[in-house]
């Protein structure tokens, strides 16, 4: 069985969750990938910041960091702000794929 990227487990888990939560808002944070040199310093001066997390869900002050179902770690940056938004009150989760952040999701949602 292959494994979906990143990038299609995130899909999947956005679907999820707009069906899921109609009413409750999701948004992605545009900070992966790669970009030419002269685009990514006009994106750093507006304010773009790596290892901001994937996803954030207002409603919930939730933020959610999508890894690879196997293997997918955290960088510094990336535990650098989970760590700093954890300070702050936000609660966050890191999902090794779909499944995994559909359920640590499902179990949040019931604490609200």
């Amino acid at each position: 069985l292959l494994m979906e990227s990143e990038h299609l487990q995130q899909v999947r888990l956005v679907s999820w969750f707009r069906r899921t939560y109609p009413g409750v808002r999701v948004f992605a944070i545009p900070n992966g990938g790669a970009r030419s040199g002269p685009q990514g310093a006009l994106l750093k001066a507006e304010g773009v910041s790596p290892g901001v997390p994937d996803l954030f869900v207002p409603e919930w002050s939730l933020w959610v960091e999508m890894k690879r179902e196997k293997g997918g770690t955290l960088s510094p940056a990336q535990s650098d702000w989970i760590s700093y938004l954890d300070d702050c009150g936000y609660q966050c989760i890191i999902g090794h794929g779909f499944e995994d952040a559909k359920r640590q999701i499902i179990t949040l949602a019931g604490l609200m």
